[in-house]
């Protein structure tokens, strides 16, 4: 595979948040990054070895972004709270890569093997972790930690997307709706 430059990479996503995945060529990924398309050729470079790429840096991205809840003081559910809105907003930064995803072959990035047909444990881990330090102290209640993060993940990252993308609404309102309803949903009676 072709060396792919953080550089390249950042052209690579402008172009996508801009044009959308079926639209950004390699000619606009190529004007984004400040290459020439040829460049692009002559190195083998492709748009979907930009996009393998481009997830695993979505993929590190969302593991930096789940630290800060993962080791912050308070009870389950509102380091749970803390965490599903870090993950807006990384849904937010990536609104148009996260489609390309979706409609591509790169969907692969988010499925895990086997018959339970879960989110890979390099998303899930940290919340299925929350949600058993909150059933814990008794702030979350859920009888499968493991099965409850394929949900939650699922639930906020393409509600929150559709909203965004397909309703027009805000940062705000979309992320508020769907945590209230996330939350509520794995809240201790």
């Amino acid at each position: 595979m072709a060396m792919i430059d953080e550089s390249l990479l950042a052209g690579a996503h402008r172009a996508i948040e801009r044009w959308g995945w079926r639209q950004a060529t390699l000619e606009r990924i190529a004007a984004e990054a400040g290459v020439s398309r040829m460049t692009l050729h002559r190195h083998g470079i492709t748009r979907d070895g930009l996009l393998g790429a481009l997830s695993e840096r979505l993929e590190d991205a969302y593991r930096s972004g789940m630290w800060p809840a993962l080791t912050a003081p308070g009870s389950g559910r509102e380091r749970l709270e803390q965490a599903l809105a870090g993950y807006c907003e990384a849904v937010e930064a990536n609104l148009e890569l996260l489609a390309a995803l979706a409609e591509s072959d790169h969907n692969a990035i988010f499925h895990e093997d086997g018959p339970r047909g879960l989110t890979r444990t390099a998303f899930t881990e940290p919340i299925r972790r929350l949600l058993q330090d909150g059933v814990a102290d008794g702030s979350l209640a859920s009888e499968d930690p493991e099965e409850t993060a394929t949900l939650l993940l699922n639930l906020v990252s393409w509600t929150y997307r559709h909203l965004r993308r397909g309703h027009g609404w805000d940062t705000e309102r979309a992320r508020d709706g769907v945590l209230r309803i996330a939350l509520d949903g794995v809240a201790a009676r």
